[in-house]
């Protein structure tokens, strides 16, 4: 197979017009600062010295311009940086103040960034023992990389088959009012819009045939990227009351949300083979949440406080959606589609919807018996009640006459029961010079239900029937203290021990548990146990340097039992991480500053242990390794009473992938980032400053056979006027 890979350099004309917009940009910002030295350089007058007197400017904007020249994966380096390739520009900052009236203030804040899609204004009117009133509206761009996966074997195992600049648009329009009267109840309302509209990248990718791969049927990949289309909306109603009656705050609140989400995944699969087709699955959402909460607090004296809250929650949902193969996104479903070598499954027609009610109360005391120690029991219980119910179409594709397409109405239903009640006290000792000690102790124990059935709708037969009760329990233990043996010297230990049990008894259950429909009536147990510790070292050992160590260890263990099957250890995880940063002032006017980071972390899992009938590893599933380096340092340089100057580096390093290609798809990720930036601040006046800023990122991705891979150069300037 040869598989088609996109161009993703630009075109020499758009290069030539950014290179020609980045070198006007940087002579018009000579031209300014030779105006500016012009001007103080010229002949002074003899006259009397003025008095400077220092003024205080409420008001200020900040004008910025800039642009990148990228070469590579301009969708990597955007996604990784928040930044928009070419160029951008707009009103980096605005604050305009106004006095209204004795003590009432009036301010404007604003930001609008051209083609970065970062836009913001807020207003705000607000005056003291009266109360306020604010509006504003937000937008911001987060980009996506739509890349899938790279086969190493082969040649040419690389699938771009549309443009992979993704990006989605978040937008907020808020209006909020505030009652601030003296001995009246402080009440707050508040109304906000929010929408999230755009494409992102999955990681649900579809399949391929790819050369290098073993014969058929075991020559398929998942790696033909697949993305995202999303269409959300929320609105938020808020509204909080608080007062204070004797020695107790009394607070009260409500919440109201309408959302309504609509959004596809769309996946090809088998491109440019003859089994090419096209998934496209619609998730439809929409409902209305309701919530009412309330807290008091109440300070009996000094040594003795308590408080309390509760919450109650509703939420209803309307489900739909379908999950349809064709010739194209967004098909109608076509009974008569070509068959296909394997079976292909999806659903028209999805209709249903869910209900949940939530009920929390805390109870909390703090009591401080003696001078140096404090303890804090608390108490929360919360029960929740879940239901749902939807129906659906089933439909399949089979391969030949033999195997005509088919289809199913299915009904399904679902109720869930749960109830969770914590303990938790904690107790802080300073009686000891120098030292802060402290314990924590926290139980959980929970119980529940759920009842799930699936039924055929034509023949009323139930296919699914499963009846499951559940007891869980949590414990954990922390225990840690601070010491300053020494004015320049402090040392933090903490340690904590979690355990957390989860049986199972399904009395109820028409699948068999030794096909392949085992979850969940399958899993009879499940025991989780963490042990976390930390380290922190902070050391000045001169006036103007400053070190801060720090060490974790985490080592987490998952034993599980299945039905018919003795227990054994599903996990264990492994972290470590160093970190050290360090700070140094060696002359007044230069300040250093680095930090390097290095973790460890592994999950090992029995799966990696699997051989073949010869004793052969298998390698299908490989130990997750996460490790990797992450380091910076910085310099800030005040080259005179007006300049200043900053830089700084920043390196990324992880190097975990493992070619197990032969019999899988790897996913270890072996990267590798720099970055330089570097800034210098000019002060021209005392109500104008001037930034001019440059950086260079490098980016080499080894797990995307170097398809992700993109030097950058990044360009900015801008100035501040204050008045």
């Amino acid at each position: 197979m040869k598989t088609t890979i996109a161009l993703r350099a630009g075109s020499s004309e758009g290069r030539q017009l950014r290179v020609a917009t980045l070198a006007a940009l940087l002579a018009g910002c000579s031209l300014l600062a030779q105006e500016t030295k012009e001007k103080n350089d010229a002949p002074k007058t003899d006259t009397a010295p003025a008095i400077e007197t220092e003024t205080e400017y409420r008001n200020w904007i900040e004008f910025g311009l800039g642009g990148t020249l990228i070469d590579g994966d301009k969708a990597a380096f955007m996604r990784r940086s928040g930044l928009h390739k070419d160029a951008f520009g707009g009103i980096e900052d605005l604050h305009l103040e106004q006095d209204v009236g004795k003590r009432g203030v009036f301010t404007i804040d604003g930001r609008g960034i051209y083609d970065n899609h970062d836009y913001s204004v807020r207003l705000e009117l607000s005056e003291p023992d009266k109360g306020f009133l604010r509006a504003g509206v937000t937008e911001f761009r987060s980009w996506y990389d739509g890349s899938g996966g790279f086969f190493p074997r082969g040649t040419n195992n690389w699938i771009s088959i549309y443009d992979e600049q993704l990006a989605i648009d978040r937008r907020d329009i808020w209006i909020e009012g505030g009652l601030r009267r003296p001995d009246v109840p402080e009440i707050t309302v508040r109304f906000s819009h929010e929408t999230r509209e755009g494409a992102k990248d999955s990681l649900s990718w579809g399949d391929a045939t790819v050369t290098g791969a073993s014969p058929a049927p075991n020559n398929l990949r998942g790696i033909v990227p697949s993305f995202w289309n999303m269409n959300e909306r929320r609105d938020i109603f808020d509204a909080d009351a608080r007062h204070t009656i004797g020695k107790t705050d009394v607070g009260l609140g409500l919440r109201y949300e309408w959302f309504k989400n609509d959004n596809s995944r769309n996946m090809r699969r088998r491109p440019f083979e003859p089994q090419d087709r096209y998934l496209t699955q619609h998730d439809e959402v929409q409902g209305d949440l309701f919530n009412a909460h309330a807290f008091t607090e109440t300070r009996f004296t000094d040594k003795l406080m308590f408080t309390s809250g509760y919450s109650y929650t509703t939420m209803d949902t309307d489900l739909s959606g379908s999950r349809i193969y064709g010739a194209g996104y967004d098909p109608v479903y076509d009974p008569l589609f070509a068959r296909r070598q394997a079976r292909d499954e999806g659903f028209l027609d999805l209709a249903g919807g869910s209900q949940m009610n939530q009920y929390v109360m805390n109870l909390n005391l703090m009591w401080t018996p003696l001078d140096n120690f404090t303890v804090v029991p608390a108490v929360r219980i919360e029960r929740q009640d879940l239901s749902g119910v939807s129906e659906f179409v089933e439909t399949s594709f089979g391969t030949g006459a033999g195997f005509p397409a088919t289809q199913e109405e299915i009904a399904a239903e679902s109720e869930k029961g749960l109830l969770d009640v914590s303990e938790s006290l904690e107790a802080r000792y300073t009686g000891f010079t120098n030292w802060v000690l402290y314990a924590r102790g926290y139980w959980v124990q929970g119980q529940g239900d759920l009842k799930e059935t699936e039924t055929v709708v034509v023949s009323n037969v139930t296919d699914l029937l499963r009846d499951t009760d559940f007891d869980r329990a949590t414990q954990k233990y922390t225990v840690g203290a601070n010491w300053y043996p020494l004015a320049r010297l402090s040392l933090a230990a903490q340690y904590y021990h979690k355990i957390r049990n989860e049986d199972y008894n399904h009395r109820q259950d028409t699948t068999p548990n030794r096909t392949g429909n085992r979850y969940p009536a399958f899993l009879l147990a499940q025991d989780f146990e963490t042990d976390d510790s930390n380290v922190r070292l902070t050391w000045r050992p001169l006036n103007n340097l400053t070190l801060i160590s720090r060490y974790d260890f985490q080592l987490s263990t998952v034993d599980m039992q299945g039905d018919g099957l003795s227990t054994v250890q599903s996990s264990k995880i492994t972290s470590h991480i160093f970190s050290e940063s360090v700070s140094w002032t060696p002359l007044p006017r230069l300040l250093l500053q680095a930090s390097v980071n290095y973790a460890l972390d592994k999950t090992d899992t029995p799966a990696d242990e699997v051989v073949t009938t010869n004793g052969v590893p298998l390698n299908v599933v490989l130990d997750t390794k996460n490790d990797y380096w992450n380091a910076s340092a910085g310099v800030n340089f005040v080259l005179d009473d007006k300049t200043d100057l900053q830089a700084q580096y920043t390196y990324y390093r992880a190097d975990n992938y493992v070619d197990n290609s032969a019999v899988s798809q790897p996913y270890g990720v072996d990267a590798e980032e720099h970055g330089i930036t570097a800034a210098l601040i000019r002060r021209l006046t005392d109500r104008v400053r001037w930034t001019l800023r440059y950086g260079f990122f490098n980016n080499h991705d080894r797990t995307s056979g170097g398809h992700n891979d993109y030097d950058a150069h990044l360009v900015m300037t801008s100035m501040q006027v204050r008045f």
